[in-house]
């Protein structure tokens, strides 16, 4: 079945006793070079857009097929929106998730009525095991992305988007199967062709990325990204095709540059965005598009990040950014030195937070030690200021 704006009309009739018309936040605290906006799926009932493409095709099937009940892979998220589209619709849902994924995501997914199999591997190991299920049991299979009525409801968003910035210049969007991009490329285009749609993938997981610029369909033989979401080894079939046809070009963004995004939204709008979702934003802060001077909507699709890895991000981000440094320094060991280098260190306006003396290295005098130092810092420029200063002073940096 061909996707059509009908079809995509009649998917934001179904959801809206369900999702969200989630904000469009004007981001103007984040420093970029475009006019920013957020569309923030994070906000979206079960906390991604995922609910949107799950729940409508859920709604098209027959009593018959309800009753044989629902199956479904996924990485956390697409797996929390069947769970809660099949108990509203009255189907038991079977999900199967790899190993991998975020204990908050399995937990979730449990809590909203799911049968509950992790599969050792990636989201396409869980894809195979899955698929196994279906064929074994008549379970009525639920793509994650490569599925028209699932492109329709996640191109609802399209729709809000349009109705909430109709002059918008580009939408940026992050790209795992390329369920998400293909609706909203799709209705973006329909509605105002003149607005520019660009991808973004996780430079470990680039699979619609190769496909876009290689014009044909491969896939990898692993990915290598936190950002479990779109760490997706090959994209659809559909989704490649609606890509190839509506979406102007594909851009990668490192795990880094999504820690530092995931960073800078949290600290300058507020908004928690998982890895999957910074990855759009992290494009427009490291400049990977030509968006200067435009009115730019970022789709921030999800915000399930685990806590536990939210300290990781936070500090990789600080690094990214130039708000946390280290140094390293060797000295002679002897009383004083290391008050001097902490008085350095904050008459420039400096903050150590860890320091480390080791003075059984082989590698230096034997009245000798290194010294590490762990500061917080405004920016790069601030790093190096330090830096020359410590030198001025004498003190040599390994």
């Amino acid at each position: 079945m061909e996707l059509s704006l009908d079809r995509v009309y009649q998917a934001a009739h179904v959801l809206k006793p369900v999702v969200k018309k989630t904000e469009l936040v004007h981001a103007t605290r984040i420093p970029s070079d475009c006019d920013l906006y957020l569309k923030a799926e994070n906000l979206q009932n079960t906390g991604s857009f995922k609910i949107r493409g799950a729940y409508f095709k859920i709604s098209t099937l027959t009593d018959e097929e309800k009753k044989r009940g629902v199956v479904a892979c996924s990485a956390g998220n697409h797996a929390q929106g069947v769970a809660l589209a099949a108990t509203r619709a009255g189907a038991q849902s079977t999900i199967f998730l790899p190993a991998v994924a975020p204990i908050s995501k399995v937990e979730a997914t449990r809590g909203y009525g799911a049968n509950v199999r992790l599969i050792d591997g990636v989201y396409d190991d869980a894809y195979a095991a899955a698929v196994k299920f279906q064929e074994e049991t008549g379970a009525v299979f639920i793509h994650p992305f490569d599925d028209p009525d699932v492109i329709a409801g996640q191109g609802t968003i399209g729709l809000e988007i349009m109705d909430q910035l109709a002059d918008a210049d580009a939408v940026v969007v992050p790209i795992g199967g390329g369920g998400l991009i293909s609706g909203i490329s799709f209705v973006v285009k329909k509605l105002n062709p003149a607005c520019k749609v660009y991808g973004v993938q996780a430079e470990g997981a680039p699979s619609m990325y190769r496909a876009f610029k290689d014009k044909k369909l491969e896939a990898l033989d692993s990915v290598n990204t936190f950002a479990d979401g779109i760490a997706v080894k090959c994209p659809g079939d559909v989704t490649f095709a609606m890509c190839s046809k509506y979406v102007d070009d594909i851009v990668t963004v490192s795990d880094d540059e999504t820690a530092a995004a995931i960073l800078t939204l949290m600290e300058k709008e507020k908004v928690v965005s998982e890895g999957a979702g910074a990855v759009s934003v992290a494009a427009v802060l490291f400049h990977k598009l030509p968006v200067e001077g435009k009115k730019v909507v970022c789709v921030v699709s999800g915000g399930n990040i685990d806590v536990n890895i939210l300290s990781r991000v936070i500090n990789r981000g600080l690094i990214k950014t130039g708000r946390k440094a280290e140094l390293t320094l060797e000295l002679l060991d002897k009383p004083g030195q290391l008050s001097e280098v902490a008085d350095i260190i904050s008459e420039t306006g400096g903050n150590v937070t860890k320091v480390d003396h080791n003075n059984s290295a082989t590698d230096t005098a034997i009245n000798g030690c290194y010294l590490t130092v762990q500061i917080e810092t405004r920016d790069f420029e601030h790093i190096e200021l330090i830096r020359s200063k410590l030198i001025e002073k004498g003190f040599k940096l390994v």
